[in-house]
């Protein structure tokens, strides 16, 4: 049997489940499907920024800095409990270079301008401290003399002549998020569905059939959403709508085990231009050093890796810069690349291409009934305007209006939460008054997942069994999650809803007893059980580097 529904989105990234939250506020019957998890693809690959985009300064896309720096304002607002304050620092190594070929890059040329000097860069902190002014979160910018710079980080290479420290944001689950969007789409419409590991079985141009994994769901749409990301051509040709939309480039990070580096930074990013011109950085993200990122043309997004050489471009980056620190393999904990989904842009620099976003529409044509609508390129930062722009328009389409803005619409785990330190410490007595949690672990579950931490404060009790590697985490959170947040596999528990493996403190003896909590669970067999884990440490060992002890 055929269901007639109002809206397909094909890819479960962070743009599509932003679309999907959207359409489901304003009562659109829309069902969000992804091959694989929610938030797997390239959305799992990011920075782990939320930035106003300062570099697109150079390059005039003044509109989009806008954009950026209001969208980070407001997440910082609704989803304070992934997305924090990120102090960033850029060291400057001349006073005056630069200029021309900013200007020339202002005027359309495709070659990425190098060394900006001290006088570019406080002209550039000025105009994104303006651009950033509405909602303001964060203090203004500051231009540190060479010795203060030296004094607030002392590994720094002493052939700076000055730096200059600004504000931008961290996302420290990126997956979760994406999660929390689906899963606010799902409560705000009881019809909406949201189908992980479901392939396109295919389509005869009236009906699209997916290949979910409780069998073939026949769905008749009146618009198709391409949310692929990366994989948007894939996805059109499939739907027999040919294109060549996407050109993106690989960004591979790597993270680090290294406190000296950490004990530097004291809470700050640094935003860096490597020796050839390409912008770096690193910051404490989770207790580790992150270290990205690359910006190489490629192509296959499914497999992407971080390589060898691009390890060795880091790792020579981080000692040009801070030559007071030690950086070699030994320290790495993590690795993962994806490849940016960007609008297709021959001939221009990686470095160029443009950030921003559109959404080109194929009409409705000979047997197919349905227009498809392709998400092409935008960043983690600005999804949500990407999203409202979309529904917008679909709404149109439907002959339907907007009922709900999402502007100051908290997200997931952000309902609810306390606004000030005196809120913070009345939740935290209420949590631990409710579920007889200890207050240090209220605390630390409040700042992992925001309000959600109270359903699985009182799952674990009073005295939660900790993980015998990384006793932060307990058996009952884990428990709670697969149970709760549309789990399927071992993979979507430790390296999506979670970030124990990320931050390289997931241990083989913890993922063996994470995959008993999911083969309880989800009512999987010994078989089973085994094809999991065997799989799952084949991808964290094999793609991302981590050493499973």
């Amino acid at each position: 049997m055929t269901e007639d529904i109002d809206v397909l989105i094909l890819g479960a990234g962070i743009n599509g489940a932003g679309l999907f939250r959207d359409l489901c506020e304003q009562g659109v019957i829309c069902v969000i499907s992804d091959k694989g998890d929610f938030g797997g693809g390239t959305s799992a690959a990011p920075s782990r920024l939320i930035h106003g985009g300062i570099k697109y300064l150079e390059t005039g896309e003044l509109g989009l800095v806008a954009q950026s720096t209001l969208e980070r304002n407001l997440l910082l607002k609704n989803a304070p409990h992934l997305v924090r304050p990120l102090p960033t620092v850029i060291p400057i190594f001349s006073w005056l270079k630069g200029i021309p070929a900013a200007l020339r890059t202002l005027m359309g040329s495709t070659t990425a301008p190098r060394s900006r000097g001290a006088v570019l860069m406080k002209l550039g902190l000025a105009m994104y401290d303006f651009y950033g002014r509405r909602h303001r979160m964060m203090p203004r910018h500051q231009l540190w003399s060479r010795a203060r710079a030296l004094r607030e980080i002392p590994p720094l290479t002493p052939r700076i002549v000055a730096a200059g420290q600004y504000y931008d944001a961290t996302v420290t689950q990126p997956e979760r998020l994406v999660w929390e969007l689906v899963a606010d789409g799902l409560r705000a419409n009881r019809q909406a569905r949201a189908l992980n590991h479901t392939a396109i079985a295919g389509t005869d141009g009236d009906s699209v059939t997916l290949d979910t994994p409780q069998g073939p769901l026949a769905l008749r749409p009146r618009i198709v959403v391409n949310a692929g990301g990366p994989w948007i051509d894939r996805i059109n040709a499939q739907l027999g709508v040919p294109s060549s939309l996407i050109g993106g480039t690989k960004g591979s990070h790597i993270l680090l085990d290294h406190p000296e580096l950490l004990a530097a930074l004291n809470g700050r990013m640094i935003y860096f231009e490597a020796d050839d011109g390409r912008i770096c950085l690193v910051f404490d993200y989770l207790g580790r050093a992150l270290v990205g990122s690359t910006d190489i043309r490629a192509e296959d997004p499914d497999s992407v890796t971080c390589t060898e050489p691009e390890i060795d471009y880091f790792l020579a980056a981080l000692g040009g810069l801070l030559p007071g620190l030690r950086f070699d393999r030994s320290q790495i904990v993590y690795a993962y690349a994806g490849i940016r989904p960007l609008p297709n842009s021959e001939g221009v620099a990686p470095g160029l291409i443009s950030r921003d976003h559109s959404a080109p529409v194929a009409e409705p044509d000979g047997g197919r009934r349905w227009p498809v609508v392709s998400l092409v390129g935008g960043k983690w930062t600005t999804f949500r305007g990407f999203a409202e722009e979309v529904a917008d328009s679909l709404l149109a389409r439907l002959g339907r209006a907007r009922r709900v803005s999402t502007q100051g619409l908290p997200i997931g785990g952000g309902r609810d939460l306390p606004g000030d330190a005196t809120a913070r410490q009345d939740w935290i007595a209420r949590a631990c008054a409710e579920t007889g949690a200890e207050r240090a672990r209220a605390a630390e579950l409040l700042d992992r997942y925001g309000s959600t931490a109270l359903p699985i404060l009182a799952a674990e009790g009073a005295r939660p069994r900790r993980l015998a590697d990384a006793p932060g985490y307990s058996l009952a959170e884990f428990d709670w999650m697969i149970r709760h947040e549309q789990v399927r596999s071992l993979a979507d528990v430790v390296m999506r809803r979670s970030a124990i493996a990320v931050a390289g403190r997931l241990s083989g003896r913890d993922l063996d007893s994470i995959a008993t909590l999911c083969a309880q669970a989800l009512g999987w067999d010994e078989a089973r059980r085994a094809a999991e884990l065997a799989a799952t440490r084949q991808v964290l060992t094999a793609r991302h580097r981590l050493r499973l002890d």
